[in-house]
């Protein structure tokens, strides 16, 4: 997410996976079953599950499957286990991807991911030859209206973040990965509310698309990326002009 139209790729990208609102539930599951296993079932003394059920609740998640979720993750159900993996890849026109998964099949998982790239005129590349391109940091994107930029400059720094942009569509802070949950909460209880959390890769260079088949080829191959259970998100560096995004949806 890159450049004028950050904004509004995370807003496009959003929307697909909103459409799809039992893909989002698992995917939520999945990272809140993950939280716990690594610091404990209660959100209060941990930061990283706490910020997921806050997730949920935006989501409308139901209760009882955050619960579940959360007891798999502590041992007191039943569930799979679960690995993380990152894929490095190339799409068409050049464009970089690096798509997170969380999944009990790693096999499969891999299997999926290079045939939706193979697929959609792209190909998968080996570990770090697309990650130098991007930046692995916590990102909030805030809109203007939700605070100043004095204001949030003092809170986010102070919870230690390292960066906040300011741009005509809002604010952009970054922070160490390990201070993501810190700034998180300290956001929340300010009653700032961000247009989109997360760990992010933060494309560090870009490749500007203006052909619209290569618009419409990068697009088919985000959805078909997004349609796989395991895949729970994705990041690419392609710079597009959002009236050309929107002529090749």
């Amino acid at each position: 997410m890159a450049g004028h139209n950050k904004w509004s790729k995370v807003k496009r990208l959003k929307a697909v996976t909103d459409s799809r609102k039992g893909k989002v539930f698992s995917r939520l599951s999945r990272d809140i079953t993950l939280a716990a296993k690594a610091g404990g079932g209660d959100p209060e003394g941990n930061a990283r599950l706490r910020t997921l059920v806050l997730k949920a609740r935006d989501a409308n998640m139901p209760a009882d499957n955050v619960d579940r979720a959360i007891k798999k993750g502590t041992g007191e159900l039943p569930g799979v286990v679960y690995e993380e993996i990152t894929y490095e890849g190339y799409g068409p026109g050049g464009v970089a991807f690096m798509v997170k998964v969380t999944t009990d099949n790693k096999q499969r998982a891999a299997q999926d991911v290079r045939a939706a790239f193979a697929h959609h005129g792209g190909n998968l590349a080996s570990s770090g030859a697309v990650a130098f391109q991007f930046l692995y940091a916590g990102q909030f994107l805030i809109a203007p209206d939700r605070t100043t930029e004095d204001a949030l400059m003092e809170i986010a720094l102070d919870a230690g973040a390292d960066d906040v942009i300011a741009s005509e569509q809002g604010f952009e802070v970054r922070c160490p990965v390990n201070a993501f949950d810190r700034v998180a909460q300290a956001l929340e209880q300010k009653g700032i509310k961000p247009e989109n959390a997360e760990v992010a890769y933060i494309p560090t260079t870009t490749v500007p698309v203006t052909d619209l088949n290569v618009a419409k080829s990068i697009l088919k191959l985000q959805n078909a990326l997004e349609e796989i259970d395991d895949v729970q998100t994705l990041f690419s560096n392609e710079e597009i002009a959002d009236e050309l995004a929107a002529a090749a949806q």
